[in-house]
């Protein structure tokens, strides 16, 4: 429950919005499509919008008593003076101006979520969808957990206007891409963007998981451009800065493990249709999205980049296994199935192909080498699970390949 400063702290929020009268984003209404209609229940769909960017604008909120949080060890962590108003700029929202750190928020995927958890931040009170912000894989880390039973995902059947609006009286970002909303729902205006953003909370973020998207003209992120610039938002360059070394560390390692280009076996990273029993596979093509961080950094060979197979992201693309046949990857990646463990895959997805009168004839399916996927949406915390995780299914690497404490002691503040 907020306190009562918070609540005046929104009321100040939403006079200040009035008063300026204008949105945080502008865009317009673009070719909406029907998902990655690949997913079930709570996996619901990843794609995108196709709205146009947004022009740089400056929202500003009003003056507020900074607070700052001790950690464990009795050391302020973050900004040295969050007494001093600052700013974030990213594209397609533009510049930002805060008076002090954003204390709730709401985000579009695990990506962000990942990203406020490894800065210390409570976890967002709400989500796109929670069933895809796998939480489970803080099990890997000491002292980290996120429980999401009080946790809101904010599409049900829809995302709808009034949700945020909802929201946006109780939080104090929605850290999502708006561009994201406009284009994938169809019935969304930037009118609606604008009512949201009128209330004082705006919207800040970029769609940087997939880069196979004609509507996205404006520059991308990387996985640590984006968390820098969250830690930008929450002051928490610092905590950024500990996690930048423990990644580089990783990088160190992963030079270490890799065996010659010619030894690198061919990927293909698909959704599985159905889930459980696929008869086609939407294919994904290796690019520099955030999504395929583990295997750019592993140097595997991607088995669709040299074929005529078109990325689902662009065309909605569709193999069989008459098409796998000839392109015969040494290893089948087959995302939407996080939820499981890797028995629970073997026990399902494995066996089913194995029992296939075609898909039985794949080499990865033969040798065992078919495996989950990782999840289209990873921050600072799980990509470094993932990385770990796709070493040893590529490489037979059973070494750890980063610190589990010292990732604990820097979400934990510790450091």
């Amino acid at each position: 429950m907020r306190n009562n400063g918070n609540k005046t702290r929104r009321q100040l929020l939403k006079m200040s919005a009035a008063l300026a009268g204008a949105g945080v984003v502008a865009g317009c209404i673009g070719n909406s499509d029907d998902g990655d209609d690949e997913s079930t229940g709570n996996e619901k769909t990843d794609t995108e919008s196709t709205a146009t960017p947004a022009p740089k604008t400056e929202t500003k909120t009003p003056e507020e008593t900074p607070t700052q949080t001790p950690d464990d060890s009795g050391d302020e962590t973050g900004s040295d003076d969050s007494s001093s108003s600052y700013s974030v700029t990213m594209e397609p929202v533009g510049t930002l101006e805060f008076d002090s750190p954003p204390e709730t928020w709401a985000a579009n995927n695990g990506s962000w979520a990942d990203m406020g958890i490894a800065l210390g931040q409570d976890p967002p009170e709400a989500v796109y969808l929670t069933g895809r912000y796998h939480t489970q894989l803080y099990e890997e880390i000491p002292d980290v957990s996120v429980d999401k039973s009080d946790m809101k995902s904010f599409w049900a059947d829809e995302l709808d206007p009034e949700e945020f609006l909802s929201m946006a009286e109780d939080v104090d970002v929605f850290v999502s891409d708006p561009n994201f909303i406009i284009g994938r729902t169809g019935d969304w205006e930037q009118k609606d963007i604008d009512r949201i953003t009128s209330t004082g909370t705006p919207f800040f973020g970029n769609s940087s998981f997939s880069r196979g998207y004609e509507w996205h003209d404006y520059d991308y992120l990387s996985l640590y451009d984006a968390f820098e610039k969250m830690a930008e938002l929450f002051q928490e360059q610092e905590r950024y800065a500990a996690f930048e070394k423990v990644h580089t560390e990783l990088q160190q390692r992963i030079e270490g493990i890799l065996p010659s280009e010619d030894e690198r076996p061919s990927v293909a990273i698909m959704w599985p249709k159905p889930t459980e029993k696929p008869e086609k596979f939407s294919p994904y093509l290796i690019d520099d999205g955030t999504s395929f961080k583990q295997w750019r950094d592993l140097g595997v060979e991607d088995a669709f980049a040299t074929t005529d197979v078109a990325d689902f992201h662009a065309g909605r693309s569709r193999v069989d296994y008459e098409m796998l046949l000839e392109i015969d990857p040494d290893v089948l990646l087959l995302r939407g199935n996080e939820a499981k463990t890797a028995q629970e895959f073997e026990d399902t997805l494995l066996s089913f192909m194995q029992d296939h009168n075609i898909a039985s004839n794949l080499s990865a399916v033969q040798n065992g080498d078919v495996y989950r996927g990782g999840p289209l949406y990873q921050g600072p915390i799980t990509n470094l699970v993932m990385t770990e995780r796709a070493a040893n299914q590529v490489y037979d690497v059973e070494e750890e390949l980063f610190d589990r404490q010292r990732v604990s002691d820097i979400v934990n503040g510790n450091f």
